[in-house]
């Protein structure tokens, strides 16, 4: 029975790790929840699928988020500042089509994947966008962190 024990034990202890995952530096991580209706006129292009939507820093995130339905009932939030460098008065990227643009230095990103898609390869770390996770109840999605 011992035996048995130690092995439950060894068990548990070789599956704990550190989490692998890298933070994002220049980004800090904001707890916040904030409802989107999607009867308000304001919020109507998020009918249509790969149509993004700026939400203002009321309370969302770093400097906003951009909001995109991507499936069926699948919506994406983004955080609106640029995820490289810290958040300044040129950060805070814009739209251009389904991609978010940053001015600072024109890092272009997918809002269907979040992913950077101008990433140059000087051997330096970069981020993609930060995701926020989304949830929706009949005509009201949750954006959170």
């Amino acid at each position: 029975m011992r035996h048995l024990w130690s092995c439950i034990l060894l068990f548990f202890l070789i599956s704990c790790n550190s989490d692998g995952t890298n933070r994002n530096p220049y980004l800090q991580e904001v707890s916040f929840r904030f409802d989107l209706n999607l009867n308000l006129p304001s919020y109507n292009k998020l009918s249509t699928i790969g149509n993004p939507v700026y939400i203002p820093n009321n309370g969302v995130g770093t400097r906003g988020a951009y909001v995109m339905k991507t499936g069926f009932d699948t919506f994406f939030a983004f955080e609106a500042s640029c995820p490289n460098h810290t958040p300044n008065n040129c950060s805070t990227m814009s739209l251009d089509g389904q991609n978010v643009v940053c001015s600072c230095e024109d890092f272009t990103y997918n809002l269907f994947t979040g992913e950077q898609l101008n990433r140059p390869d000087d051997g330096k770390r970069y981020y993609d966008l930060l995701f926020y996770r989304t949830t929706q109840r009949g005509n009201i999605i949750t954006i959170s962190n």
